[in-house]
């Protein structure tokens, strides 16, 4: 019997590996319909919050944050300065933007650190699109929270609450959380950190 070399069974490994992270990574499916009504619940810090603490980095909370919503988009960085701090953003949807009919007619990627969407026509008004979706910049208050946020797949429904944030590195650099849901562009993105967070069960 003749013996494959080495490599095609490398290969087939390969193979047999991706296929498993894609079964694993799948995104869940969702018939149509709203699946989150509820809008983020912001609120002013009632009490004064000792600074938090991310490695090097302070952490000044702004506001209280709870929020459900539909998972449109995931990325993940591991080489930019915000890496360490903020692993994996997460583009988030509630309201219309959590139903299939309304998603199916948007592009959603993410790049960079920002959430992009387009349309050919729009299926809801552009400022209910805006007010009803956001890039979400989430900092991992602690080990299980961010073994939680690692296993969270596209269309999973996500609850989280915690804080908006300022985080503030040593040498002066800044990066500071919208503090609304109506603005769009640059500095739009929520910075969340995050104490609590679950994932819906998968159907």
């Amino acid at each position: 019997m003749t013996r494959l070399p080495r490599w095609v069974w490398l290969f087939a490994a390969l193979l047999l590996l991706a296929a498993i992270w894609q079964h694993v990574h799948r995104p869940i499916a969702h018939a149509p319909g709203v699946l989150v009504a509820a809008v983020p619940l912001q609120e002013p810090l009632a009490a004064a919050v000792s600074p938090l603490q991310k490695g090097n980095v302070s952490i000044k909370p702004l506001a209280t944050f709870a929020l459900s919503a539909r998972v449109l988009s995931r990325a993940d960085y591991r080489w930019d300065r915000g890496a360490e701090l903020v692993p994996v953003d997460l583009a988030l949807g509630w309201g219309r933007m959590s139903d299939s009919a309304v998603l199916d007619q948007v592009d959603i990627s993410q790049s960079g650190r920002f959430y992009y969407w387009s349309v050919r026509k729009f299926p809801i008004p552009e400022a209910e699109i805006i007010e009803s979706s956001a890039n979400m910049h989430l900092i991992p208050a602690d080990r299980i929270v961010e073994r939680e946020i690692e296993r969270t797949r596209m269309g999973d429904v996500v609850s989280f609450d915690g804080y908006l944030v300022e985080a503030d590195w040593a040498d002066g650099s800044k990066w500071i959380s919208s503090l609304t849901r109506s603005d769009s562009g640059p500095g739009a993105c929520e910075l969340v950190w995050v104490e609590h967070f679950s994932i819906a069960p998968r159907r």
